[in-house]
């Protein structure tokens, strides 16, 4: 305590018991008293002014930041003004430090600190309950809590806090940011089709008169080497004269090769050494009969098509591919296949092939999947949809679609600093898939992202980064 405190208490010490005493003894009246009071207070207050003119202090250096109030109470302005009563407001320099914890000291007594070339520059001041609202002077909010100052270079200029309470109202959830292995599926819609290796054509190479056709009929199932119809043609019937008179000529047996004669009739003519009238035609493979154009008695000429034999133990998906998806399509790659005619239940085939144009019209490009078919139950031109599995073969940082706030020209997640202050970070994406995005840049792993209300946080914080910018606008001169 200072020379001039102790005597201005004392002094206040002897005013107030004197006051008491002369009311008792001589009956003064209480205005009296106050009027004698207020003498010693007005004493007292030239007592201390003087104490403390006398004691030393360091004269306060650095530009004018704003100017407070002369009696220490909460207001504050930019530029020099007067209280109600005529005095001027004090000012505040940068090397003082100002504390806003309860009543300040008169700024006579703050202590002086140095100004150094690398000493912070306070930026603004900003709402202790993170609401969009900054201030350049210091100021108290209306329950009397101080606005925290944010210096030159600290934070980030939208970073935002945000009160625990507000949070658990507006249902702000994080999420750690960690390395996935993402798949992104693409769809894509197809129709079955024949494969184009399984398929015959019966037909012969000489005019011919088709003498009788079996028991089969469009639809019908048969296996190789099975008799399909009976034939005389003259020109095959010269030929198999021919070799019998040669026999061991391998010219007159390549004769008979070339006109299409099966083998076994060749081995036949050779065991029996005899001409047959009639030549019985056989299946060349197992399959379905998807075309009989033969009747009894017909003349067959060479090329005709008389029987056409799928194999359908396995089938061809033809499918589109939208051009923006054809990156993650390659040959090999796994597909799976629903077909519309069978709900629920699920194929599984491969990519063969991915041709090579696309289409001007559809800006799609056509894939074809490769299907078993061991049962028969997929018949060419159903319709089918087709998933296919893509996206990075190895673990990527990854947050959830969610965090990623796309505005057209640029992504923005919001990282959750802790304590409930947030900010917004620009990143760069990559594929996405099983509802999570690859983030190339901008985040790492084991930061926390913002992934519900986000939206409400990026608005929050453009507009705190639209009011500091006011802010500081104004307070440039």
């Amino acid at each position: 305590m200072t020379k001039g405190s102790w005597i201005a208490g004392a002094l206040a010490a002897l005013a107030a018991g004197a006051g008491g005493y002369w009311a008792g003894r001589d009956g003064l009246k209480l205005p009296e008293v106050s009027e004698l009071a207020s003498t010693v207070q007005k004493q007292i207050g030239l007592e201390q002014s003087k104490a403390a003119s006398e004691e030393p202090r360091s004269a306060p250096a650095g530009p004018v930041v704003y100017y407070r109030h002369p009696d220490g109470k909460p207001f504050y302005s930019l530029e020099s003004k007067q209280s109600e009563d005529g005095r001027d407001y004090r000012p505040v320099h940068a090397s003082e430090d100002i504390s806003f914890e309860g009543d300040p000291p008169p700024v006579s007594e703050q202590p002086a600190r140095p100004v150094t070339p690398g000493a912070r520059r306070v930026l603004f001041y900003r709402n202790p309950m993170g609401l969009p609202d900054t201030s350049t002077a210091p100021k108290k909010d209306s329950m009397g809590m101080d606005y925290i100052p944010v210096y030159e270079g600290e934070a980030e200029a939208s970073t935002v806090a945000i009160s625990p309470g507000k949070l658990q109202r507006t249902g702000v959830r994080s999420e750690v940011v960690e390395r996935r292995a993402l798949t992104r599926p693409v769809r894509a819609p197809g129709a079955l089709d024949e494969d184009e290796r399984r398929v015959s054509v019966v037909s012969v190479r000489s005019e011919s008169f088709i003498e009788a056709v079996e028991n089969v009929t469009t639809g019908d199932h048969v296996h190789r080497g099975q008799p399909l119809f009976r034939l005389y043609s003259p020109e095959i019937a010269a030929a198999a004269a021919q070799y019998l008179t040669a026999i061991g000529m391998e010219g007159a047996r390549r004769r008979l090769q070339n006109l299409g004669v099966p083998p076994d009739v060749v081995n036949e003519i050779e065991r029996t050494r005899k001409v047959p009238l009639t030549i019985t035609w056989t299946a060349p493979r197992d399959g379905a009969v998807v075309q009989r154009n033969v009747s009894n008695g017909m003349r067959a000429m060479p090329g005709d098509v008389l029987f056409r034999i799928v194999d359908h133990s396995s089938v061809w998906v033809m499918a589109d591919v939208s051009e923006r998806d054809l990156a993650g399509v390659e040959e090999g790659q796994p597909a799976t296949v629903r077909v519309r005619s069978f709900p629920g239940r699920t194929f599984t085939g491969v990519v063969a092939r991915i041709y090579p144009h696309l289409s001007a019209e559809t800006r799609t490009v056509r894939i074809r999947i490769e299907l078993a078919n061991p049962d028969g139950v997929l018949r060419p031109a159903m319709y089918a949809d087709v998933e296919l599995e893509s996206g990075s073969r190895a673990p990527v940082v990854a947050v959830p679609d969610s965090a990623v706030i796309d505005t057209g020209a640029r992504q923005v997640v919001i990282l959750d600093r802790g304590e409930g202050r947030f900010a917004p970070r620009e990143v760069q994406v990559g594929v996405r898939g099983s509802g999570f995005t690859e983030i190339r840049n901008g985040v790492a792993e084991g930061d926390r992202v913002v992934v519900s209300a986000n939206f409400l946080i990026d608005a929050e914080s453009n507009l705190k980064a639209a009011l500091q910018g006011m802010a500081t606008s104004k307070a440039t001169p």
